[in-house]
């Protein structure tokens, strides 16, 4: 497989899945072409994608000068990373974000300098750089806010915070389709399994919660994950969501009463939750535990819940 191979899967009502293969890897995160009258990239995914969904828009007949807009539910690395190099490359398109993070769009070097921080020397193979965008091009949004489909079709955005402080959903008038980024977590689609997603510095339980609860009232058809794919069963699925962060958070929350550290937080963490995914039976392909630990790790997601835990004490 070169470096721009592509899998494009149709997902019905003009709507396309595009693997962005963070870090080379398949099935780990995904972007969605809505190829309507005015076409709107939602995720584009990390900087070292962009080759990969430059190739997949060629593909699917969507030229430099045709994509209208560019839609991130957050900032992180996985999911708005090659916001910058596709903005070069579609000089045409709006890029549409939350208030809160339109600014590390438009000057991404304190965002890259605290990434550094964390990842180190894995940042480039992981995600590479995100260039900054002209902020002229960038639209921020607030609480909600309307992207043009064209045709009368239109994507509402709702702030919905708890996993970052500048996440929105995204739901499209025509088809139902709810994109939900990482505030309803992680799915994993060969084993149907939900798990959360709580890095620090902004995961809150209450946000989250109240975030789910509003996206169940949108009435959505259908999710779509940025970790990974579509999903149909959709109540059952946020049900999901909102048990598996109760449940995690009064794991960590019980290691922290006992004053454990982070490595002992983690493994009573690890025991707590390990039976409630199939990913993580014995028999189950060791790749799909493995895929999880790379798109949401569980120690990121427990020092997400220890901070959150400190901060309210």
């Amino acid at each position: 497989m070169d470096d721009t191979t592509t899998t494009i899967t149709p997902l019905g009502g003009d709507v396309y899945e595009i693997d962005t293969r963070m870090a080379g890897h398949s099935g780990i995160t995904a972007g969605y072409l809505i190829l309507s009258d005015r076409p709107c990239l939602v995720e584009p995914g990390t900087a070292g994608s962009a080759p990969v969904v430059r190739r997949a828009l060629s593909d699917l007949g969507v030229g430099p000068a045709d994509l209208a807009t560019v839609v991130v539910t957050h900032i992180h690395l996985d999911h708005a990373g090659g916001v910058g190099d596709i903005a070069e490359t579609y000089p045409g398109a709006e890029v549409v974000v939350h208030e809160k993070g339109a600014r590390h769009l438009a000057s991404p070097e304190r965002l890259m300098r605290s990434a550094r921080m964390i990842y180190g020397n894995s940042l480039e193979t992981l995600f590479g750089e995100l260039k900054p965008t002209d902020a002229a091009r960038i639209r921020a949004v607030e609480d909600t806010g309307v992207i043009d489909l064209g045709g009368g079709r239109r994507l509402d955005s709702h702030y919905s915070p708890g996993h970052a402080k500048h996440h929105v959903g995204l739901i499209d008038s025509a088809t139902g389709d709810l994109y939900v980024g990482d505030a309803a977590g992680v799915y994993i689609p060969e084993t149907a399994d939900v798990r959360p997603a709580t890095p620090p510095p902004d995961f809150d339980l209450d946000t989250a919660l109240a975030s789910l609860d509003r996206f169940r009232a949108l009435g959505p058809q259908r999710l779509l994950f940025a970790h990974y794919g579509p999903v149909a069963e959709v109540d059952a699925t946020l049900e999901r969501s909102a048990e598996e962060l109760r449940i995690w958070v009064d794991a960590v929350r019980d290691a922290r009463e006992r004053d454990l550290d982070l490595d002992h937080a983690v493994a009573m963490a690890v025991d707590r939750t390990r039976h409630r995914y199939a990913f993580a039976r014995e028999d189950a392909d060791p790749e799909l535990a493995a895929r999880a630990e790379l798109i949401s790790s569980t120690e990121t997601n427990v020092a997400g819940i220890m901070h959150a835990l400190d901060r309210h004490a």
